[in-house]
């Protein structure tokens, strides 16, 4: 099933996730519509809070990264699902690059990142991984951590630039936004 994205504003996407316990309820579920969810909108990535779930989960499919002139080969074949990470270091010099947000539609600005991350996590049988990741793959992985940290990458613009913003920002949280899948926005008047 498609499940309505959570829109800017909402307190769970600024809520530190709990984690998940094995046994979960309906986990698999949960994750194959989180897959169905984030394909149908065209992303790369997408956490649980994003769909209103306050748990440490979040799902990625770096491959498109992999593709074209300035293609990144640690994305290839990089699809996972990360249950109750830890992101226990990152390394290297930080590195602009525009990111955008399922959550924020319409909204890119460049955040900077260090390029090398290691990770560990639980994958959806409940198996242990470490991982060390670099580039692309790196990126998307700290992007959707922040989600389950209670961070969005418009809190590491600066302040300036978020004060530009804020007008578009507030419209978004109030649904006043074009996007081509199911969003659910906490400040949008239900009234017609």
């Amino acid at each position: 099933m498609i499940l309505p994205i959570v829109a800017y504003g909402d307190p769970v996407l600024k809520k530190k996730a709990e984690e998940i316990e094995k046994g979960y309820p309906n986990l698999q579920k949960l994750i194959k519509d989180m897959f169905k969810t984030m394909y149908n909108a065209n992303g790369v990535g997408l956490a649980a809070p994003q769909i209103g779930k306050s748990v440490r989960l979040f799902i990625v499919d770096a491959s498109p990264f992999a593709e074209g002139e300035e293609g990144d080969a640690s994305c290839d074949g990089f699809i996972r699902v990360f249950i109750n990470p830890v992101i226990y270091e990152e390394t290297g010099k930080e590195w602009g690059m525009e990111e955008g947000c399922l959550s924020i539609p319409n909204i890119r600005e460049e955040v900077y990142r260090k390029p090398n991350v290691k990770i560990e996590y639980f994958d959806e049988n409940w198996e242990l991984y470490e991982e060390e990741l670099t580039g692309f793959s790196a990126r998307v992985v700290q992007h959707e951590y922040d989600h389950i940290e209670g961070t969005l990458f418009t809190d590491k613009i600066s302040s300036q630039r978020k004060t530009l913003l804020q007008s578009k920002l507030n419209n978004i949280s109030k649904g006043e936004v074009q996007a081509n899948y199911k969003m659910k926005f906490p400040k949008q008047n239900r009234r017609k």
